[in-house]
């Protein structure tokens, strides 16, 4: 099938991390990572941490595709996941409609959506469900059922302490003096493309403020620092309190914003924060068929 003419688009972020939301029925004979790099170029497309395809699915309301800036596929995105439900939902005729379910690579997650003036979606919880521990699950190298706590990993001679955790993708969880001292442009991709990582990981440098407090720093795997990481908040929130660091419900500050994280007694973690749209247009036909 032959690519559509021009594409419609919306600009949304959460937390000013920033994604460009396609609907998926009119992406049919897209490339999509080559068109993700594309856009997600600040120079020369809109300008994205990520591309969100909205798909149809068989088992949930919706289905999620996400694409790095490079083009490479994440497992999961809280931060897209809740522009992705704001996307769809403010096109959608009910404007009561509060809680759905979406597919994603790490799972179906519930979302629960807030509605401001308007019925306009302005914030969500996701349902993250449970964090997942073991070597085999973040991946990292290791004994497959044993856990990566506070584990010493070298930087050019360098010791840098982590803590692994998954929420269906992988991230290492640095805690340090001070977030805004530390070299992320040296240390974040050297942590990302560590060897004991075998997919690469997410990292996290994180300074504790107060037993509810947190503020963090991010370079996400496949895309460098952003301003904010959802599933890297929750990351960090369930680090904090297995290491005894802060409470099991903690406001996360990052350069974009604030989102809050909740570790509950039945073990879900649910991640609450905003979505905003930014703009909406259509793809010059140069941009969307590549040429």
């Amino acid at each position: 099938m032959s690519p559509p003419r021009e594409l419609r688009f919306s600009k949304l972020h959460g937390a000013a991390n920033d994604y460009i939301c396609l609907d998926g029925a009119l992406c049919a004979g897209q490339d999509l990572p080559t068109l993700a790099r594309r856009l997600c170029d600040r120079r020369r497309g809109i300008g994205a941490d990520g591309l969100l395809v909205l798909m149809n699915s068989q088992c949930a309301d919706y289905r999620m595709l996400i694409y790095n800036a490079d083009g490479s596929r994440p497992e999961m995105c809280g931060n897209g996941l809740r522009c992705l439900v704001k996307f769809a939902l403010d096109r959608e005729s009910d404007p009561r409609r509060e809680s759905v379910r979406v597919e994603t690579d790490a799972g179906v997650l519930a979302v629960e959506a807030f509605r401001g003036e308007g019925g306009l979606v302005i914030a969500a919880r996701i349902d993250l469900g449970v964090p997942r521990w073991s070597r085999a699950e973040v991946p990292i190298d290791g004994p497959p059922d044993s856990e990566a706590l506070e584990e010493e990993l070298s930087i050019d001679g360098t010791p840098w302490t982590v803590s692994a955790v998954s929420f269906g993708n992988p991230h290492a969880v640095v805690r340090v003096q001070d977030v805004d001292a530390v070299p992320i442009e040296r240390v974040g991709p050297a942590l990302e493309r560590h060897p004991t990582f075998p997919r690469g990981t997410n990292v996290e440098f994180v300074t504790t403020i107060d037993r509810r407090s947190i503020r963090q720093r991010t370079w996400e795997r496949g895309v460098g620092e952003t301003l904010a990481c959802g599933t890297g908040a929750a990351a960090v929130a369930v680090v904090a309190a297995r290491l005894d660091w802060c409470d099991r419900s903690v406001d996360i500050e990052l350069r974009g914003g604030h989102l809050q994280v909740e570790w509950s007694e039945d073990d879900h973690v649910r991640l609450t924060g905003p979505a905003e749209q930014v703009f909406e247009g259509i793809l010059t036909e140069g941009m969307a068929l590549g040429e």
